[in-house]
């Protein structure tokens, strides 16, 4: 009698441990092959009456990910004014420029784009090809420079940081440059989260950023693991932070590169709908 409740239990708890590998395997899986859409909303008072409900959305980090299907549709149903893409929408070590510029001609037909690179931008060797189809497909290619939105009478400033990857960057002196240029409402598309001081310190009020992976493995209450140019641990991986007058939006990102998995941390697409 006793024997056979040990053979049940047994049988049982191994049933259990299946059970859960199976879970676990299968929520890895839809972790990996799923897109969140994260909506978010900042509120400054400094932003133009007539900016009030304008949507950005943002792609950062897809590394020649095909999401193009999945993440047209999103798109779509975003109805974005405007698309930023904050970097990497190549990967150095695989790059893939047709699946890259499928994802360019469908999502311009959305709205206007708005690119700045990426370390992968700089490491590969197929970017000046790249760059140039980018500029045929009128996408605005904003390192170190910038331009205005106007909508109705207002505008306010975009600008870009091309990454200190390549040869002769110089962030600092160009972050002093663009912040120069205009005293209202300023945007900022920049690769690398772990530069927001600067961003802070030359008065951007608002930053879309990427890089980080999301930490690439999150854990309860921890947050992101890991992430380049961070370290373990990061300070800065997933959300909004805030210092000074500047708030930075970091993108999970959509692809993953040196390591091919994400645990915790789904790809994600970033809607942000400014408010005044």
């Amino acid at each position: 009698m006793e024997q056979n409740f040990i053979y049940y239990i047994k049988k049982y708890f191994y049933w259990l441990i299946t059970l859960a590998v199976m879970l676990i395997i299968v929520w890895v899986i839809w972790g990996n092959y799923s897109i969140q859409t994260t909506h978010l909303t900042i509120q400054d008072e400094e932003l133009p009456e007539s900016f009030n409900g304008y949507k950005i959305a943002q792609v950062s980090d897809l590394h020649n990910k095909d999401w193009n299907s999945q993440l047209i549709e999103e798109l779509q149903n975003a109805s974005p004014d405007i698309i930023v893409l904050t970097g990497d929408l190549i990967d150095s070590s695989k790059t893939d420029l047709p699946t890259a510029l499928e994802f360019i001609d469908q999502s311009k037909e959305i709205a206007p784009l708005y690119f700045v690179t990426g370390n992968h931008e700089a490491w590969s060797e197929e970017y000046s090809q790249l760059r140039k189809d980018l500029i045929d497909r009128e996408v605005t290619i904003l390192d170190n420079q910038e331009l205005f939105l106007t909508r109705g009478s207002s505008q306010i400033m975009i600008a870009g940081l091309q990454d200190p990857a390549f040869p002769n960057s110089s962030p600092e002196k160009t972050l002093q440059t663009l912040s120069n240029h205009f005293e209202g409402f300023k945007v900022l598309l920049s690769h690398r989260p772990e530069l927001f001081e600067a961003y802070a310190a030359h008065g951007f009020d608002l930053v879309f950023s990427g890089h980080a992976h999301g930490g690439q493995f999150r854990l309860p209450f921890i947050g992101g693991l890991i992430a380049p140019n961070q370290g373990l641990f990061p300070e800065y991986t997933a959300g909004i932070y805030s210092k000074k007058q500047t708030r930075m939006i970091v993108s999970r990102g959509l692809g993953n590169s040196v390591i091919p998995i994400r645990i915790n941390n789904r790809p994600e697409l970033v809607i942000v709908t400014l408010s005044n």
